[in-house]
C-alpha cells in the first residue's frame, strides 16, 4: 500500500530573469505542516558579472527559511542584519508584524561568477504570534546536527528529527531535513510529525517501492512509517510538522489568518510605511493586482 497520500508537481515561475520550481501554495495542499511557500532555486549558472538582485520587500505573518546547496547569497534587512548564506547554514527570518529584506549577490562572487541552488520555504506564523516582533538568525552548517551512516547524510535544519533537534528557534512541532543520499541508501521517515512530505532536490527515490522523480514533493499519509530508497545519488528534503492552526490567506508577500491584515500590509507598503532596509536605495513596489 502506497504511504503517498499526494505527489505534488512543480511549477516553473519566472521571478525577473531567474526561474524557480513552485511546489507550494498548491491544489490539493496549501501547506505541508506550517511550510505554506517552497520555492526550489536553481541550480543557476550565473556568468561573470552576473548575479542575483531581490530588491527590498516586505513580509508579515511569515519565517523565511534559506537553505543552500550551492553558490552563495548576502542578506539584508530593516532590523539591520547583514548576513552571507554559504552552503548547508540557513537563515531563519521571523517577519511578524512585518520585515523588510534584500537577497543580493556578493560582489567579490558576482565578480567570478557562480552556480546558484538551494530552497527558499515560508513559515506561516501561529496565529497567537503573528504580530511578533521581527526578528534575524543565522546559523552555520556545523551547528546543525548531521547523523550519518554509509552512503547517507541528514542534516537536522529546524526542529526535532532521527533524536537530534537543531539549534533554531521555531514554532510549535517542526521538520526540516536535508539528506544525501548515493545510489541503493535508505532511511525511513517516522510517523511522529502530525504531516511530513519528502522533496526530490536532484536525483530519484523510491518511497516504499512508488517511485518520486527530481522536482516533486510527496506529501505523507498521516501515521505511516515511510521507507526511502534512492535509486541514484540523491538530495531531498523532509519537512512538515504541525498543521496550521486556521486558514491563510496569501497575498504577494504577506501571510495573514485575515484578508484586513492583508489589506494593512498592502497599505503600509504603499505609503511607505515599513521600515528601510540601511544601505539600500531600492525597493520592490506593490503589484498592481
Amino acid at each position: 500500500m502506497s504511504s503517498i497520500q499526494h505527489l505534488l508537481k512543480p511549477h516553473e515561475r519566472d521571478l525577473g530573469g531567474f526561474s524557480v520550481k513552485r511546489l507550494l501554495p498548491s491544489l490539493p495542499k496549501q501547506a505541508v505542516g506550517p511550510f505554506i511557500f517552497f520555492d526550489h532555486m536553481g541550480p543557476a549558472v550565473q556568468g561573470p558579472g552576473e548575479g542575483m538582485d531581490v530588491r527590498p520587500h516586505p513580509h508579515i505573518g511569515l519565517a523565511t527559511v534559506t537553505y543552500l546547496y550551492e553558490g552563495e547569497m548576502l542578506h539584508r534587512d530593516s532590523l539591520g542584519s547583514v548576513q552571507r548564506i554559504r552552503p548547508g547554514d540557513v537563515n531563519w527570518m521571523t517577519a511578524g508584524h512585518g520585515v523588510v529584506h534584500s537577497e543580493r549577490t556578493p560582489d567579490e562572487v558576482r565578480a567570478h561568477g557562480q552556480t546558484l541552488h538551494g530552497i527558499q520555504t515560508w513559515f506561516a506564523l501561529p496565529t497567537a504570534d503573528e504580530e511578533a516582533e521581527p526578528a534575524f538568525y543565522h546559523h552555520p552548517a556545523h551547528t546543525l546536527p548531521l547523523l550519518e551512516s554509509p552512503g547517507l547524510s541528514l542534516r537536522v535544519v529546524l526542529g526535532r528529527a532521527y533524536g537530534k533537534e537543531s539549534p533554531v528557534k521555531t514554532y510549535g512541532d517542526t521538520l526540516y531535513v536535508a539528506g544525501e543520499l548515493e545510489a541503493g541508501a535508505q532511511f525511513e521517515v517516522p510517523a511522529d510529525h502530525a504531516e511530513r512530505g519528502v522533496y526530490i532536490a536532484s536525483g530519484a527515490v523510491d518511497i516504499d517501492g512508488e517511485t518520486v522523480a527530481a522536482g516533486y514533493l510527496a506529501v505523507l499519509k498521516p501515521g505511516v512509517t515511510a521507507k526511502v530508497s534512492a535509486n541514484e545519488a540523491t538530495r531531498l528534503l523532509v519537512l512538515g510538522g504541525d498543521p496550521l492552526d486556521g486558514p491563510r490567506y496569501v497575498w504577494w508577500n504577506f501571510v495573514a489568518s485575515s484578508k484586513e491584515r492583508i489589506e494593512a500590509a498592502k497599505q503600509r507598503w504603499a505609503e511607505g510605511r515599513f521600515p528601510p532596509v540601511p544601505g539600500e536605495t531600492e525597493f520592490i513596489p506593490l503589484p498592481t493586482r
